[in-house]
């Protein structure tokens, strides 16, 4: 099951790269149905270091905001797809820090690399790997940033590991991340589409908070919640008129945080 949805994940977000490239869109679906992956996106254009390019639209939040980086600092993103959060925080670290960006589908390094060359930096990189097993070394990163990715990983637990492996003492990450509150349809936990959309993987926000704290973090916060809605016409690829209603009534939330843990 695991390496099913690996292989989802990896399907879509290339075929994103590759959308984007041709159309500068960030649509993508399933068997005619679309999910509008923009739709929890924050907007990115007045923060340092912008790079349109490198921005498809993919997250659901602005983690470089809340991760109090400093100049000097590594930092590592994880899912950084076609550099946005990573050219970010390099107008942050400056010429003396370093900014790696970490991702496994092909085509997203590509992209980000093609924006790379555009821009010249020699402290940023764009390395292939897999966040749960990151061929990154250990104790040898300052802050981990992650945006709307770490809920399309399918073991939580190995992910914030592998976090915790890679930082140095006292070092930190800050992610933004898709959490629910109540119960989604089984129809929509089910959906490949809304799967790659952050929405069927994402957690409980209960869970995912203690996650973090069985994974050895210290001095845990969520500085920024944002609640999701996803519009009708997209919800109706998936539910009924009186499952949608059923849905809307029962309370459930799906939420943005911005999440910040010390090591």
């Amino acid at each position: 099951m695991e390496l099913k949805i690996k292989d989802v994940v990896r399907e879509k977000y290339s075929q994103i790269a590759q959308d984007s490239t041709n159309c500068g869109c960030s649509c993508c679906g399933s068997d005619s149905q679309t999910f509008d992956y923009t739709v929890m996106s924050d907007d990115y254009s007045s923060q340092g270091g912008y790079v349109k390019d490198a921005d498809l639209g993919l997250g659901c939040g602005i983690p470089t905001e809340f991760a109090e980086i400093k100049m000097g600092d590594i930092v590592l993103d994880l899912g950084s797809g076609a550099g946005n959060d990573v050219f970010v925080a390099r107008s942050i670290v400056g010429k003396n820090g370093k900014v790696i960006g970490l991702d496994f589908t092909d085509e997203m390094l590509a992209k980000a690399n093609r924006n790379l060359e555009k821009l010249g930096f020699d402290n940023v990189e764009f390395i292939k790997g897999d966040i749960e097993d990151m061929p990154i070394e250990n104790q040898s990163v300052d802050i981990v940033i992650s945006n709307c990715v770490l809920n399309l990983v399918p073991d939580k637990k190995k992910a914030f590991s592998e976090i915790f492996r890679v930082l140095k003492p006292n070092g930190h990450f800050c992610v933004s991340d898709i959490v629910i509150k109540g119960e989604l349809p089984e129809k929509i936990q089910n959906a490949a589409a809304m799967y790659t959309g952050c929405v069927a993987g994402a957690l409980q926000y209960d869970e995912y908070l203690k996650i973090i704290v069985d994974s050895g973090f210290i001095n845990i916060s969520v500085p920024k919640t944002k609640v999701i809605t996803i519009p009708d016409e997209i919800l109706k690829n998936y539910l009924s008129e009186d499952e949608l209603n059923q849905f809307k009534e029962s309370g459930a939330e799906i939420l943005s945080i911005t999440a910040k843990a010390e090591k």
